[in-house]
């Protein structure tokens, strides 16, 4: 009450609503004016409009009279674009620039809650807006002096050439005929930018008269502003109530709404999130933050959420490590989706990302030579599952991201043996992809798993290398007489050949490195993620050696690998080792169980299957300075594939077995010369396409690119 007394009204005024230029008024919002211009001058201004767009351009006259207009940069601009010759089409006729043209664009998309007053003899008169437009300068005269520019270098430079020369430059045309648009296509299509930008281009320019401030259709246009009749019935309208008139005014905003920037389709609010099941809020947060503690999942969800609903809903999208939980990994990477760094499937991935979670039950440090060398993963694929749910330490490997949460583990035992009985299903499951050993897979004490990594000198490594070397050699040398012991009771009238029977032998040297990791049984067969066949030199393809195998599984084994490489050529039909064995690893990690493959396969054994299957090693002379491993050096070859191209493909070969890389030009003449016609494009680029690839201009074999 006190406010209102210290500021009484003092005067009234009648509001009028005008409706003869509804949906006709639009506010034109004018940049700063230079001083040379004046937006008065009628003789030189023009206007157009574009209706359904509402885009407008102004063409406003310069006052080049003024003592603030620079004269000579006028007249060289007038020279850039429209060069020294003046005709119709010119955009400066004066030779000098003496207007400046206005492009418009929408200030507001919602332009409702505005409106043009006026005021007059105590009267209020509102006229409602139909746009607002904001005019900035156009600089599409720059374009066009560019433009002038191009096609004088252009003249000038192709002034010498003589009609000759211009018949010799024939390029070859492609004629290509349409395919009937799908209805999902044309939507696509329509939706697209280039399409709204095509049709906003096709609609016309309408071109408009300006009249001056002072001129008289000026004048009765702007009495139109007034409201033509002030009777009740003209504005009843205006009948209303306090707050129904200031809501007419202001009705609410809905821009709030529609104009809200989208968020990324990965990103979803909090708000957003408990607006969802219970089961669906779970498993979003999961899969985002990947590990989390019970107690962080529980303030995310908000307070009321019951914790039994959520320890059943968690179970579903994680298991629980070191009291934690993780995320499964079919969670993330569900059926029917690849590895972006690999290509390798889901289920793959799923396999690998499980052994990297059950190692963490076993262990807070894991290293990552040895997930990739069980899994036969590559090194980004076994990156991304340790980001996951560990942090890298420098020279110990890496570590569980969360500590043991104890808390849990007490307060939720029936949860904790529940997910111990998954993780046995999952062990044993591991056991048999991976062909662990017993001793990799029995746990380590929780003692072990809570301590921290002590540091162990280099004697004390070389004096425990000793004994394990020791303690091994004994152990075999017991399985060595066992075996002899069996052959002769199974077997007497047999010769057992001892020659064959080798014993790996390992040095008690002091440079002999102590193998401090938990899969040392494993990494002792293990190359760059091939298996060693034990006392042999050759690397072996596979999960266990081969040892001696009855005859029919040797059969199938050579049956299985005869498939793949033959299948493997008729799709590249140029491989090198190198690549041929890392095929054959992602063949085997996609294989089930127990398959035959897994008895082990030699590189010998390999090469020996790919030359019966009818392909040839090219002997490709590599540059004396090549990096490259002995494996890169073989090149292997499909000589005969049964098809139409099999002779160009030979005479191809042969090129390479003489060059490391070749012009394209020399292939073709040197395929046109030996099988006696003229190929076309499509048949050279075929025969490329199955053997070679293109790099700097040059045309290499498959693999020997050297980067």
């Amino acid at each position: 009450m006190a406010n209102e007394e210290d500021d009484p009204i003092i005067q009234e005024i009648d509001v009028f609503l005008a409706r003869s230029l509804l949906e006709k008024l639009y506010l034109f919002q004018y940049p700063i004016r230079p001083a040379s211009m004046t937006y008065d001058d009628v003789t030189h201004l023009s206007a157009k409009i574009k209706p359904k767009q509402q885009k407008v351009e102004l063409e406003m006259a310069i006052d080049t009279l003024n003592p603030n207009y620079c004269r000579s940069k006028g007249e060289q601009i007038a020279l850039n674009v429209d060069g020294t010759c003046t005709d119709e089409s010119s955009t400066y006729s004066s030779k000098l620039m003496d207007k400046q043209t206005f492009c418009s664009s929408q200030a507001a998309s919602n332009v409702s809650r505005y409106a043009a007053a006026v005021y007059k003899r105590g009267e209020l008169h509102l006229t409602p807006l139909h746009g607002i437009l904001q005019l900035r300068p156009s600089f599409t005269y720059l374009d066009k002096a560019d433009a002038k520019h191009r096609e004088r270098e252009a003249a000038n430079e192709g002034g010498d050439s003589s009609q000759d020369e211009a018949e010799d430059d024939v390029k070859q045309i492609t004629v290509r005929f349409s395919r009937p648009e799908t209805e999902q296509a044309r939507q696509r299509r329509v939706q697209s930018y280039e399409f709204l930008q095509k049709r906003q281009a096709e609609e016309h320019w309408v071109h408009l008269h300006y009249y001056g401030l002072k001129d008289s259709r000026s004048e009765h246009e702007r009495q139109y502003l007034f409201s033509q009749g002030h009777g009740l019935a003209e504005n009843t309208e205006l009948i209303k109530s306090p707050s129904e008139y200031l809501m007419m005014l202001m009705p609410p905003s809905v821009e709030e709404e529609t104009d809200k920037p989208m968020a990324p389709s990965n990103v979803l609010s909090m708000a957003q999130l408990r607006t969802l099941p219970l089961a669906d809020q779970i498993k979003i947060l999961m899969k985002n933050v990947k590990v989390m503690p019970f107690a962080n999942l529980m303030s995310l969800l908000g307070s009321g959420t019951d914790p039994t609903a959520v320890l059943r809903c968690v179970q579903q999208v994680a298991l629980l490590v070191q009291g934690n939980w993780v995320v499964k990994s079919d969670v993330l990477y569900p059926k029917d989706t690849s590895s972006p760094h690999s290509g390798v499937p889901a289920e793959v991935l799923c396999r690998g990302r499980d052994f990297v979670m059950w190692k963490f039950t076993q262990d807070r440090w894991v290293v990552r030579k040895e997930v990739a060398a069980v899994t036969k993963l590559c090194p980004e694929d076994v990156k991304d599952f340790l980001e996951h749910m560990s942090v890298a330490r420098i020279n110990k490997g890496w570590e569980f991201m969360l500590p043991y949460d104890e808390d849990f583990v007490k307060k939720h035992p029936d949860i904790v043996q529940r997910q111990q009985m998954l993780w046995m299903g999952i062990q044993a499951k591991l056991e048999k992809v991976y062909n662990l050993l017993k001793e990799h897979m029995t746990p380590k004490k929780q003692e072990a798993q809570s301590a921290h990594p002590l540091l162990v000198s280099g004697e004390q490594r070389v004096n425990m290398a000793k004994a394990k070397v020791k303690q091994n050699y004994g152990q075999l040398e017991k399985e060595l007489q066992k075996q002899k012991a069996e052959m002769k009771c199974s077997e007497p009238s047999a010769k057992m050949d001892v020659a064959n029977i080798r014993i790996k032998e390992e040095p008690l040297s002091l440079e002999e490195p102590m193998d401090t990791s938990a899969l040392e049984g494993l990494n002792n067969g293990l190359v760059n993620g091939l298996h060693t066949a034990p006392g042999s030199g050759e690397p072996v393809n596979g999960h266990l050696p081969g040892g001696h195998l009855p005859g029919g599984c040797i059969d199938r084994v050579t049956q299985e690998l005869k498939a793949f490489v033959s299948s493997t050529f008729k799709k590249q039909f140029v491989l090198t080792l190198s690549e041929l064995k890392r095929l054959f690893n992602l063949h085997l990690a996609s294989l089930p169980p127990g398959h035959t493959l897994f008895s082990g396969i030699s590189d010998k054994m390999l090469q020996d299957m790919v030359l019966d299957t009818g392909c040839k090693q090219i002997l490709v002379p590599f540059p004396p300075q090549t990096a490259a491993s002995p494996d890169e050096l073989k090149v292997y070859a499909l000589w005969e594939a049964g098809d139409t191209y099999d002779q160009h493909r030979q005479v191809l070969l042969e090129i390479f077995s003489k060059n490391y890389r070749v012009r394209r030009n020399v292939i073709q003449s040197q395929l046109s010369q030996e099988c006696g016609e003229d190929l076309n494009k499509q048949e050279v680029d075929r025969v490329l396409k199955d053997c070679c690839v293109s790099y700097g201009g040059m045309w290499y074999l498959k693999g020997t690119v050297q980067s």
